[in-house]
């Protein structure tokens, strides 16, 4: 027959024997909000203000006018494919091609002819 143990949750964390069909209560909705939180623990930001908590951190950041890099996701994308395209070539992009330099090349002739000619 298959035993089966959980974990403790507090201390001294010692391993109990349950039933095979043991289920663990659920947790509630505020043990999730405190867990979200951990990874704030003891942070503070490189000015020494404390922002050890989620609505700290982001009253912290919008009062300084700053912002996390999760918002600019999209931005990046659009941008990351605005470089592919004008590396490619592609009309539009803003991208120099061999018309575009021998074009240029003509007006300086031409400019430097015309001055020439005064």
């Amino acid at each position: 027959m298959k035993r089966r143990f959980i974990q403790m949750r507090e201390p001294p964390y010692d391993f109990i024997e349950v039933s095979t069909d043991y289920e663990p209560p659920l947790r509630t909705v505020t043990d999730a909000a405190l867990w979200n939180d951990r990874s704030y623990a003891g942070l503070a930001s490189t000015d020494g203000v404390a922002i050890d908590s989620r609505s700290k951190h982001r009253a912290y950041m919008r009062e300084r006018g700053l912002t996390t890099s999760d918002d600019f996701t999209g931005e990046w994308k659009q941008a990351a494919q605005r470089r592919a395209d004008y590396f490619q070539g592609k009309p539009g992009s803003g991208a120099v091609g061999r018309n575009d330099i021998a074009r240029a090349i003509h007006q300086l002739e031409e400019r430097s002819r015309n001055s020439k000619n005064r």
